[in-house]
């Protein structure tokens, strides 16, 4: 039996992503604090999350910028080059706060993935705020966070949910 086709890949972590993020945004209603973006890409889920939390800052980590023109982020809060340095510099600013992230930085390059895996793992959960939820296209080894289940609609292996302990 052969396994899903690139199409189908991409739709089953679309569909995923998507349940995961209306799963997250009910968790974190009713809770203040910014939301990080690991990965901006063509603008999507950013468009996605600013729609879904009108009035929530929204912090944006990339390489570059290659948004459609309507996904851009505000320039104050699209922080360019290697997020391994970018998201370190707003540390002091962010660090215990954020209520949601989404690290959506994975390719089909497996030596790649594992870096990314490896970078999100060691930032992401000093930025979090107690009960925080991380969203991932990578499974992510996140030193005081448990892993939850995924919400209906969403396909084991397609994306990872955490939250903050605490």
């Amino acid at each position: 039996m052969i396994g899903p086709s690139r199409l189908e890949k991409t739709l089953f972590r679309l569909q995923s992503q998507h349940a995961c993020l209306a799963w997250a945004f009910e968790e974190i209603s009713g809770r203040a604090g910014p939301v990080v973006e690991l990965g901006l890409g063509l603008g999507r889920t950013f468009d996605h999350l600013r729609r879904h939390l009108g009035g929530r800052t929204i912090y944006v980590f990339d390489r570059v910028n290659t948004a459609y023109p309507e996904c851009q982020p505000d320039p104050a809060f699209l922080f360019l080059g290697e997020i391994e340095e970018t998201l370190p510099a707003l540390h002091q600013s962010l660090e215990g706060k954020v209520v949601l992230a989404n690290s959506d930085l994975g390719s089909f390059d497996k030596e790649s993935n594992r870096r990314v895996a490896a970078m999100s793992g060691r930032l992401l959960p000093s930025v979090m705020a107690p009960g925080g939820i991380i969203m991932s296209d990578l499974p992510l080894n996140l030193v005081g966070c448990e892993q939850v289940d995924l919400p209906p609609g969403a396909q084991q292996g397609c994306y990872y949910l955490y939250r903050r302990a605490g």
